[in-house]
This record gives C-alpha cells, sequence and structure tokens, in this order.
C-alpha cells in the first residue's frame, strides 16, 4: 500500500479535523493505532504542524465523509496525475544532516527507558553506530554535558510502532533468559539433592565386617588320627 506524504503530520491533520477512528488513520498513515491515540492525547507529534491531504490531492472529502460512515471502511489513495514516489524500504536508515546532532540525546532517552534494549536494536532504530551508544553510555561522548534526552518518535528518528516492536521483542528475549536461568538452577537443585542423599545411604565410615571362625577338634586334627589309625594296622 502507498502511504501519504508525510503520514505523520498527515495523521495529526486527520485527528484533528475528521471523525475517522485511530484504525482508519492508522491504517491509511502506516502507523500503529497507539501512535495516533498517542497524538489525540498530545503525548508525541507534538508541534508539528498538520498536513490536509485534500489540498495535495491525496484524499477526497467524499473519500473522509464515506469512511465516518463505517468504522469497517478504509480510506483510499486518491488517483494522483503524476506518479508518486515509492518510499524506500531497503538499506540503512538515513538520518538527515540537520537530525544527526540529536542522535545522543535519542540514544539517552532509550537507555534511560528502555535499558533492556540492545546496542543493536538502538543502532537500527535511530541509524547509529554501537561506539557512539558506547560513549554515551560512558558518559565519554564529547557532547555529554549537554546531552538532554529526547523521545526518538518525537523529533522523527524513528516510528513508534518500530519502537514497540524493539522493546517487545527485547522483553520476549528477557523473558526466555529467565525461564533459562530458572530451570538450570533448578537442575542443579535436583543435582545437589540427589548426591546428598546417595552420600547418605552409603556410610564412609562403616565397621568392616569380622572374619569367619574355624571348628578345630578337641583330641586334635582329623588328620592326626587317621595317621595313628594306619600305624597301628601296620604290626
Amino acid at each position: 500500500m502507498v502511504l501519504p506524504l508525510m503520514p505523520k503530520a498527515t495523521a495529526v491533520w486527520l485527528v484533528e479535523n475528521t471523525a475517522l477512528t485511530f484504525q482508519q488513520i492508522a491504517d491509511f498513515c502506516g502507523l500503529h493505532p497507539l501512535e495516533v491515540q498517542a497524538i489525540a492525547d498530545e503525548e508525541v507529534a507534538v508541534g508539528i504542524n498538520g498536513l490536509d491531504p485534500i489540498v495535495n490531492s491525496q484524499l477526497t472529502a467524499e473519500e473522509i465523509r464515506r469512511c465516518e460512515g463505517d468504522e469497517s471502511a478504509r480510506l483510499q489513495m486518491a488517483e494522483a496525475a503524476t506518479p508518486r514516489p515509492s518510499p524506500k524500504t531497503d538499506g540503512p536508515r538515513y538520518t538527515p544532516i540537520a537530525k544527526r546532532q540529536e542522535r545522543p540525546d535519542a540514544i539517552a532517552w532509550l537507555l534511560r527507558h528502555y535499558p533492556e534494549l540492545t546496542d543493536a536494536q538502538i543502532s537500527r532504530l535511530i541509524g547509529t553506530t554501537k561506539s557512539t551508544i558506547s560513549a554515551v553510555r560512558d558518559r565519554t561522548h564529547w557532547k555529554s554535558t549537554n546531552i538532554k534526552p529526547v523521545d526518538p518518535v518525537d523529533i522523527g528518528m524513528c516510528s513508534y510502532e518500530d519502537l514497540l516492536l524493539a522493546v517487545q521483542t527485547a522483553r520476549r528475549r528477557l523473558a526466555r533468559a529467565e525461564q533459562r536461568a530458572k530451570r538450570e538452577a533448578a537442575r542443579r537443585e535436583r543435582d545437589a539433592a540427589k548426591a546428598a542423599a546417595e552420600s547418605e545411604a552409603v556410610p564412609a565410615d562403616a565397621p568392616p565386617s569380622p572374619p569367619l571362625a574355624l571348628e578345630v577338634p578337641e583330641n586334635g586334627t582329623a588328620g592326626a588320627d587317621n595317621n595313628t589309625d594306619g600305624s597301628q594296622g601296620g604290626y
């Protein structure tokens, strides 16, 4: 689906000027419904001027009225006389030059509010490097004294949906790690209990069993009696 130009600014205009649902606006602008709700609550996109999609021929007033009367309907992009450029989806995230000075502020905000994110996730979200992230974390960055944590969604470095997906992925990874640690601890406890039970079943200081006693006849051995009888028979 082709997205409108400046999706977030278009969403701001639709929230302020129409009765469309959050889901309808999100589907048209390529945003998450929670992000549209945050725009309506003025939690994100503060200071962004709304872009009228009717003026730039992306929507018609009739299409908006049609979807306002049916919550299950979805906005359809108006046919343009000239082809629209397709959005770039492959390759690394590009950060405009004007925004690059704000990357340390965005990194500091992510490290403070979502410490479960890995450096690789932060790097993909805002288009930075792991060395820059480490410098901000260790306060060795050249801008450390002037860093002010700023939500990267508010300054347009990443979308709310991308941030939400990254946080959910990180939390699932931590949950799996905790489960593995619990299973490993339980296994070690079972092994220790089994070893203790086996050591109690076989005492190490058990006394040795006494040797068997031999029965000796009172009048000498049996072999001596036989020799005596044999000598008498010879005479």
